[in-house]
């Protein structure tokens, strides 16, 4: 069973939100970058960024791929790398703002800011995210969410994109114990 939770219409809106919301946040776009986690997170930090853009600030965008820093990879498949797409002028001293499609238990998001302190040191570090779900293993919190969402453990929260999908769509579905 699943039940549908956002349409494009709603994502648009949630991210147009977060967009303003950043930018108000940090007094407009002066040193932001915006990073996007591979996978979801990464079209998702280009929407918020033309959304940026759309109010005549330019922001640097890039994606992370977190996959050497998971704490799951003694458990889980090898899982390909992709190159991460960094802005030239990299992350020292400026305003990084992580964004990833759900956060659920805290451990992808602690992944990346392990990947981005790697590569420099940031001012500050925000985070940004299209669905918050709850069930934290791990003290982070997002500063920009798109919908709160109370599930059960027992629920997926499916995010689709229509860079990657072909449409846009948030749906949870019952996962078979």
């Amino acid at each position: 069973m699943s039940r549908d939770i956002m349409d494009a219409g709603d994502i648009s809106r949630s991210l147009t939100r977060i967009s303003h919301e950043i930018l108000e946040k940090n007094h407009g776009a002066a040193g932001l970058v915006i990073l996007g986690i591979l996978r979801r997170g990464a079209p998702l930090a280009t929407r918020i960024a033309a959304n940026i853009a759309a109010t005549g600030a330019d922001v640097a965008v890039g994606s992370l791929d977190i996959t050497p820093y998971r704490d799951d990879l003694r458990t889980s498949p090898t899982r390909a790398m992709t190159p991460s797409q960094l802005p030239l002028d990299g992350v020292d001293g400026k305003v990084v703002v992580l964004v990833d499609d759900v956060l659920y238990s805290g451990r992808t998001v602690r992944a990346a800011l392990d990947a981005v302190l790697d590569i420099g040191r940031p001012e500050r570090i925000q985070l940004a995210v299209l669905v918050d779900r709850g069930h934290r293993e791990l003290p982070i919190r997002p500063d920009f969410v798109g919908k709160n969402i109370p599930t059960a453990r027992a629920e997926r929260v499916t995010v689709s994109l229509s860079e990657l999908d072909g449409a846009d769509a948030v749906v949870i579905e019952e996962v078979a114990p």
